[in-house]
């Protein structure tokens, strides 16, 4: 499975693997609201394979694995998050996602023989540093998203987008640059009136 290679879900212990998960993961979506801060961080820390020291995720939130996951340092997710981290899912420092997004790894052969098999697949995403991914943006299989890029809110991520870039549509498709000249505008042609940035 880590391997990028064919597997099938139900064999060498992985059925176990996802049970451990959803009990981590169940405590983590049930946790009470006054308990979150402290209760929050510490089970992402058990449940993640790698995290920085700041890291949350507002529930619901789901994955298969957990331990195949790792982010980097000030990572922040909104409501709604699911990670289907067959394949290694890797995020950078500075990352913000927002509400409803997906990674999926995972996939399924293309010919109904070879799905019938019941094998499937995981093949990794990348997130690099710097990233906000909008709302309900799914990021499929094998994508590499570059450094400093926003992704926006509805997109399907079916190819890497290169660093430094705005994207957006189904399928994803790079709009233009980011700019030095974006560092004066909060949204859209609304400019900072502040200079505590």
């Amino acid at each position: 499975m880590l391997a990028g290679l064919p597997y099938k879900a139900w064999l060498d212990g992985l059925t176990e693997e996802r049970e451990a998960c959803k009990k981590l993961i169940y405590d983590f979506n049930n946790t009470k609201p006054e308990d979150r801060r402290a209760e929050i961080p510490a089970i992402l820390k058990k449940l993640l394979g790698k995290t920085g020291k700041s890291v949350w995720i507002e529930p619901p939130f789901h994955c298969d694995y957990g331990w195949n996951i790792e982010v980097g340092e000030n990572f922040s997710a909104n409501y709604n998050l699911t990670i289907l981290d067959v394949g290694k899912v890797t995020i950078g420092d500075n990352v913000m996602i927002a509400p409803n997004v997906s990674l999926y790894t995972a996939g399924h052969p293309i010919h109904p023989a070879s799905r019938d098999s019941g094998y499937e697949y995981g093949i990794p995403i990348t997130v690099g540093n710097n990233v906000w991914i909008g709302g309900s943006v799914t990021v499929l299989p094998g994508v590499t998203i570059g450094d400093n890029c926003v992704i926006g809110a509805g997109s399907v991520v079916t190819r890497d987008i290169p660093e430094n870039s705005v994207a957006a549509g189904n399928p994803c498709r790079m709009i233009r640059k980011i700019t030095d000249a974006d560092r004066e505008y909060y949204f859209k042609d609304r400019k900072f009136d502040v200079k505590d940035y």
